[in-house]
């Protein structure tokens, strides 16, 4: 029998679905192998941090719980803190000298369980940090002891901060706010707390000025009420008044107002009130005439010193000051003259000016010059010395000028057609009861203190006088008179008391011998001249005596004192 050979199979091409199918397999194995990969990669993590783990400044990436700790116990073996102060003063502080030693609480294991392992490819490149503080710990005695020896808590070397304030006042400059000194005083909680939290974080490095650790000044360079301050006292001080006294100034500026000024309790700038008064005060002690002697070259050719009365310069000294107060405060400066209580004609040691009334009353007779020219010249009867109604010497100006006034005392009243009043009720007037005067008369028969003039002689004074003309009255021995008239003539007299004529006395031209003459005035006033008007006493001598004794129930001066008895002057109550 024919022995059967094997069946053969033949071998069939897969073509290429058959490829599809071992591709597709092979693609499966090598994502499990990948996911095996990973979760395997991802098991690690239950042991290890992340990469790029962060935990208190120190990289913790794959390091297991041990390796972290003896990480951060290496860290604080042979750990030094360098302190950086104000100045480039730098200090130390070691982990040594505050009884430093790691502590491990449970912080890392929490950390490391809290991760998420399979989720360690999120961390390949992405950074986490972890600050705990619980790592290390230090013994506060020792901590605190450390901190306090360190230099810049040494008081000899501590600069206390200054606030910023306003400068000295500087000449032409005036002020400017000196900025703040920052000093070096630290504040002892603050560096503590500051050295505390890097010594925690294991930090080589902190700065005492970044970290804010010094005391600061109250008051910086741009404090609002510094700056306001400041600009007030500039706007004082840059003030500049110029007071004019006829040809003389006085000028006050910053260098003087600077003393004036400052800041308050309220932190606001002030002008001291009493500063500004005392400075008007004394420009009235300098300036001020009213209480001042005048000098006078009289008509008689001697110069006197006429003490007494009330004409001159008199500056009203509340009403400046208020004025000064406010100009200086307003910041705005100028030229000014004072506020005056009083003025006078002219500045100067000698006020009075060239129109005048001169009123000698050793000799009884009055001159009265206009812009220095002789208008008037006139005896007159003059206060009763032998009662105390002597008319007192003085500079005075005309108070006012009344037409037909009626004078008043206490047993008269007497109606007069000129009254010139100069000094209280004291003043010229025409007396039509008199028949004499000049000479002698009023030592025994003068009147209440008025100066009685010629009726024809007070019409021309009133007429040619305006109000507000000084009138010096002085007496000047050696120029006594023998001699009264009655407006037109001279007749000689025998005085109880007769006087020579100095023959340093030089007679006018229009006047007897043994009557004084008007001459060239001083320097210091207008030369009056030697034209006598047509109203002007003639002085022809006469050798025929008549003496007029006044009765006081008659006389006319104003201000009667109240008992004729009592030697008071006139207008004394």
């Amino acid at each position: 029998m024919e022995k059967q050979k094997p069946h053969s199979r033949k071998k069939k091409s897969l073509g290429i679905g058959g490829l599809a199918v071992i591709g597709g397999g092979s693609v499966a194995v090598v994502a499990l192998i990948a996911a095996l990969t990973y979760l395997q990669i991802g098991r690690q993590y239950k042991e290890v941090f992340f990469p790029n783990t962060i935990i208190n400044g120190m990289d913790a990436s794959k390091k297991s719980i041990d390796e972290v700790k003896t990480m951060v116990a290496a860290g604080i073996d042979g750990y030094q803190l360098t302190i950086k102060e104000r100045g480039d003063n730098t200090e130390i502080i070691k982990g040594t000298d505050i009884g430093m030693e790691a502590v491990f609480d449970g912080s890392v294991e929490k950390l490391l369980k809290q991760q998420k392992p399979l989720e360690w490819a999120k961390h390949i490149r992405k950074f986490q940090n972890f600050d705990i503080g619980t790592l290390v710990k230090y013994n506060q005695d020792q901590f605190d002891a450390a901190v306090t020896k360190l230099s810049c808590f040494q008081e000899d070397k501590i600069k206390e901060p200054q606030d910023a304030a306003i400068s000295q006042y500087e000449s032409g400059k005036g002020y400017h706010i000196v900025s703040a000194d920052e000093g070096n005083r630290p504040d002892p909680e603050k560096v503590k707390s500051l050295i505390s939290a890097a010594v925690m974080d294991l930090k080589t490095e902190v700065s005492l000025d970044e970290g804010d650790a010094y005391k600061k000044p109250q008051i910086t360079a741009d404090d609002p009420d510094l700056v306001s301050q400041v600009q007030t006292l500039n706007r004082y001080t840059n003030v500049k008044v110029t007071y004019q006294f006829g040809d003389k100034k006085e000028v006050l500026n910053g260098d003087t107002i600077s003393k004036w000024v400052g800041v308050g309790e309220d932190g606001k700038a002030f002008l001291s009130s009493s500063e500004v008064t005392a400075y008007v005060k004394g420009l009235a002690s300098k300036y001020d005439t009213v209480s001042k002697a005048k000098t006078l070259n009289t008509s008689y050719g001697k110069t006197v010193k006429i003490t007494g009365g009330s004409y001159g310069w008199k500056i009203d000294q509340k009403a400046e000051a208020d004025e000064l107060a406010g100009i200086i405060r307003s910041g705005e400066s100028q030229e000014r003259v004072p506020v005056y209580k009083q003025e006078a004609a002219s500045f100067g040691e000698n006020d009075y000016g060239n129109t005048y009334v001169e009123v000698n009353l050793t000799a009884q007779h009055l001159y009265f010059y206009k812009d220095g020219k002789l208008v008037l010249d006139t005896d007159f009867v003059s206060g009763n010395e032998s009662k105390g109604w002597s008319t007192p010497a003085g500079v005075y100006s005309l108070t006012y000028k009344q037409k037909d006034a009626t004078l008043k005392g206490e047993d008269y009243r007497t109606p007069v057609a000129y009254w010139m009043p100069f000094n209280g009720n004291i003043g010229f007037h025409d007396a039509t009861w008199r028949k004499q005067f000049g000479g002698s008369i009023f030592k025994t028969s003068g009147s209440h203190g008025c100066v009685n003039l010629p009726p024809a002689m007070a019409k021309t004074l009133f007429e040619n006088i305006p109000s507000k003309v000084p009138v010096l009255c002085y007496n000047l021995p050696g120029t006594e008179s023998k001699t009264t008239s009655n407006g037109t003539t001279k007749t000689e007299t025998t005085a109880t008391t007769p006087a020579t004529t100095p023959s340093t006395t030089s007679a006018p031209a229009t006047a007897a011998a043994t009557t004084a003459a008007p001459t060239t005035a001083a320097p210091t006033t207008a030369a009056p001249t030697t034209e006598a008007p047509a109203t002007s006493a003639v002085t022809t001598p006469s050798t025929q005596e008549t003496p007029v004794m006044n009765n006081p129930q008659q006389e006319a001066g104003p201000g009667v004192s109240k008992s004729t008895k009592k030697k008071t002057g006139p207008g004394v109550k």
